[in-house]
């Protein structure tokens, strides 16, 4: 049932729906694996066809609300907020906490992947071959940030264009005064057509995080852990860590409790983990961060679009450990200087870095060459690349909804019963939190 109180189908939640299917996914997928049948009928019907197609439509089913939803959001958020100094503010943050808590990730992978050493004693078998596609340089990120064609952009899905046109238009709405006040209506009563459309999506969204999940372990397996055991171990360590360290020391600070954020983050987490999009989630994580977390729209409606598209904090993990990996492969010794530069080229690269799987191996190119080491180094670890792409698509939504809590929380932008309250669900698109009813 879809009503005022919020997506419950029957018994029980969306969340544990999701959960529920993510978990009978994995186990399904495993033990297809384990047959052993790549090449018959079940596979061929099964796995790349019915799980296939089916996950490949909720994708694309998701990724269809993302464009349109975040420009009508952001615009709905910024004329909102009324005074753009108040943007001014909430952006600076919102840009610093993204970067600070990047440098933090990528400098605990490090610290992690000398202790864990991961590499030591891999033998390469035969010659290996990456061909790295080229990463854009950080003046043609800067540059690129500007659309010369919007209408392009949304259709190519370029994010950060996106979210500067959508800045743009709300400053002209609000400035235009009574005349602006006609078009933000429109975008109003767009926003809530958009959300009709979204939770339409999501209520398919246990069938969908099935047949994600199965196809993924049933091609997977457990067995390619094997020679990458130390690389696999070191990559999570560091993904647990930073999540239950960096992200819980910022709740904290803000005076916000980390074991309710968490609790409350598992759908988005879980959709990230199916996805290993963090584009494809912005419709769940909005919505959790607005009904289930009390953040007002004004503020997540800039700052999840923005750390999707910037905030790549388990990708630094994995550039981090992979860069360690890879040194310790080809016998090369990584001085204090390096790590430095390791460290500053990852920050600034996961600006660039786009919220699509596997993106990440792109920008690792961009690492490995800055420190002298062999750009092929990648290919030894594609093989087990799309099973910790889930995972840190998982720690780089939860990144962006503390950052989204931690802002929110400074500005009084939100509503600490609704955050406190652990029987708040996933809002319907008719019901308003308190502080948009207010508007």
């Amino acid at each position: 049932m879809l009503g005022q109180e919020g997506i419950v189908f029957g018994p029980m939640s969306f969340t544990q729906r999701v959960v529920i299917a993510m978990g009978a996914g994995i186990v399904f997928g495993v033990l297809l694996n384990l047959l052993g049948d790549p090449d018959g009928m079940v596979n061929a019907f099964l796995v790349d066809g019915v799980f296939y197609i089916v996950g490949q439509i909720f994708i694309a089913a998701l990724k269809m609300m993302v464009v349109p939803l975040v420009l009508v959001s952001l615009v709905c958020g910024v004329t909102s907020l009324g005074d753009l100094r108040a943007l001014g503010r909430v952006g600076g943050k919102t840009l610093l906490l993204y970067l600070m808590t990047t440098a933090i990730a990528i400098m605990l992978a490090l610290g992690i992947a000398n202790l864990f050493s991961p590499g030591e004693g891999f033998e390469l078998s035969g010659e290996v071959v990456f061909e790295a596609a080229e990463p854009p340089s950080f003046s043609e990120v800067l540059i690129g940030m500007v659309p010369d064609n919007p209408v392009a952009a949304m259709a190519d899905a370029q994010m950060l264009q996106i979210i500067v046109f959508a800045l743009l238009l709300g400053f002209s709405i609000t400035l235009a005064g009574k005349r602006g006040r006609h078009v933000l209506n429109f975008f109003n009563d767009l926003n809530e057509v958009i959300m009709k459309m979204v939770f339409l999506v999501i209520r398919t969204a246990p069938v969908g995080v099935f047949a994600l999940i199965s196809r993924t372990f049933a091609n997977q397996g457990i067995d390619i852990l094997g020679p990458l055991a130390g690389y696999f171990l070191a990559v999570t360590a560091a993904l647990l860590l930073h999540l239950a360290l960096t992200y819980t020391a910022l709740l904290k600070v803000a005076g916000l409790r980390p074991i309710a954020f968490l609790l409350k983050m598992r759908a988005p987490m879980s959709f990230a983990f199916s996805t290993s999009s963090s584009s494809a989630t912005i419709p769940v994580t909005l919505n959790t961060l607005k009904a289930r977390l009390g953040v007002d729209n004004s503020v997540a409606a800039f700052t999840v679009p923005l750390g999707a598209t910037i905030n790549m904090d388990g990708t630094a993990i994995m550039q981090g450990v992979a860069t360690v990996f890879v040194a310790n492969v080809y016998g090369f010794d990584l001085v204090f200087a390096d790590y430095l530069t390791v460290i500053l080229t990852a920050t600034l690269a996961s600006i660039g870095t786009a919220a699509v799987p596997s993106a990440g191996l792109i920008m690792l190119a961009m690492v490995l060459g800055q420190v002298g080491l062999p750009v092929e180094g990648i290919a030894l670890i594609i093989g087990i690349d799309r099973l910790l792409d889930m995972l840190r698509t998982s720690v780089n939504i939860a990144g962006d909804g503390a950052v989204t809590c931690f802002v929110a929380k400074t500005e009084g932008a939100l509503d600490l019963e609704v955050f406190n309250d652990p029987s708040a669900v996933l809002n319907s698109p008719q019901a308003e939190s308190p502080s948009e009813a207010q508007r």
